[in-house]
């Protein structure tokens, strides 16, 4: 057995210049940042949805759930079922569903109806970002693979800082309906840049749904997923409950809150960034850093909670964490083999298993009656649980390495 190597991506037929990838990588951010804006939005209209549709707000709350479940079993089944499929046709027609479930979703009637549709539109969430990182790495040039996927995941974090406070007012408005209508037409927008700005780019050569499965006996896979899952989490464990945590332990006022939640998207986009390009220079290096910092971070939000000037520079260090994204997402097209496009999308079911483990258990710490900065404690365990599986994979990646050799 040998180690894994890093694949050769298929590339358009014609060399990419600077403009190419300019354009290619902006229409692809456009797609991202229509699925960032109907992911998030609907957490600030709850009250709204609830009303409209007769039920309670944490009822209604399940209606985010039924989209993270679409993900995670989205992206796994659209990518095994599509292998064979032209890189940018794939992802014409992964936005066409979403423009259409966003659609579906402001005309549902009911609660039935409603989630249903919302488990629907979150189908194509997590295959659309594992393609288009694909295709950004396949464009770039030599040692900025990380770089373009940073520029891709950048459209998803921006969509927290313009996205959803658009839709969020015109869903405040005209009603949570118009929110959905709203981010549908970007996804049409997104269409038609992809099929504009995007080069043919056709699937790997012998691509199949079989081929595309063998990425589950690759056990670097799974490590580079179980990092995800489990280091991710502590961020996920914070954010959830920050709200409360920032009205009840600051002491900061409730119309503040746009104002932090801003800086969480701000952190957001500078971490993306910033980690793209560290991962561009050494990639597991950078997963490692990120996930210590991590750890760095959720332990000061603890004390910081208690003074709104700390805990908003808190919060504006949590979205710093999404740093590792770049990189993990280039890991798994490393350790992939040739089955790059499950790797690739099941990077996106990863994260929002760690959105719901790390919910979760700050749930539990909360309940336990551990108070909302318990939430920090829970963070830093799971932080270094990532930090224990990333040195697990390093190690039986050596031994990997020897018995190759």
């Amino acid at each position: 057995m040998t180690a894994p190597q890093p694949l050769s991506f298929a590339h358009p037929s014609e060399p990419t210049d600077e403009r190419t990838l300019v354009r290619a990588v902006l229409a692809l951010g456009v797609g991202g940042f229509s699925i960032g804006t109907g992911e998030f939005v609907i957490m600030g209209l709850l009250p709204e949805v609830a009303r409209d549709i007769g039920v309670s707000i944490p009822q209604a709350g399940h209606v985010i759930s039924a989209y993270a479940l679409g993900v995670v079993v989205g992206a796994p089944v659209l990518a095994v079922a599509c292998a064979h499929w032209g890189r940018r046709a794939l992802l014409m027609a992964l936005m066409v569903a979403y423009a259409l479930g966003n659609f579906a979703s402001a005309l549902a009637p009911g609660y039935a109806s409603l989630s249903a549709m919302r488990l629907l539109t979150g189908l194509p969430h997590g295959t659309y970002f594992g393609v288009a990182a694909l295709v950004a790495a396949a464009l770039a040039p030599p040692g900025r693979r990380a770089r373009a996927v940073g520029w891709v995941m950048l459209g998803l974090t921006t969509a927290t800082l313009v996205g959803v406070p658009i839709a969020a007012a015109l869903g405040e408005h005209f009603g949570w309906r118009a929110a959905f209508v709203f981010v549908g037409l970007i996804a049409v927008a997104a269409v038609v840049m992809v099929r504009l700005w995007v080069p043919a780019m056709p699937a790997s050569h012998g691509a199949s749904p079989l081929r595309e499965l063998g990425a589950l006996a690759r056990k670097q896979v799974w490590f580079t997923l179980g990092i995800g899952a489990i280091g991710f989490g502590g961020m996920f464990a914070v954010f959830s409950y920050i709200k409360p945590t920032l009205i009840e332990v600051a002491g900061m006022p409730p119309a503040l809150m746009p104002f932090v939640l801003s800086l969480f998207g701000l952190g957001m986009v500078a971490g993306n960034i910033v980690g793209s390009r560290m991962a561009d220079k050494a990639l597991m290096p950078t997963v490692g850093k990120v996930l210590l910092w991590s750890i760095v971070v959720l332990a000061l939000f603890v004390p910081a909670a208690h003074h709104p000037v700390s805990a908003a520079f808190a919060t504006f260090l949590l979205g710093t964490l999404v740093a590792i994204g770049p990189a993990l997402q280039i890991r798994l097209m490393d350790v992939a083999g040739d089955a790059q496009t499950l790797a690739a999308a099941l990077n996106h079911s990863a994260f929002n298993a760690a959105n719901a483990l790390g919910a979760w258990l700050g749930g539990v710490g909360i309940a336990a009656g551990l108070g909302w900065t318990s939430t920090g404690w829970v963070g830093v365990l799971l932080g270094f649980g990532g930090v224990a599986m990333f040195a697990w994979a390093l190690v039986s990646e050596q031994n990997t390495k020897r018995g190759a050799a």
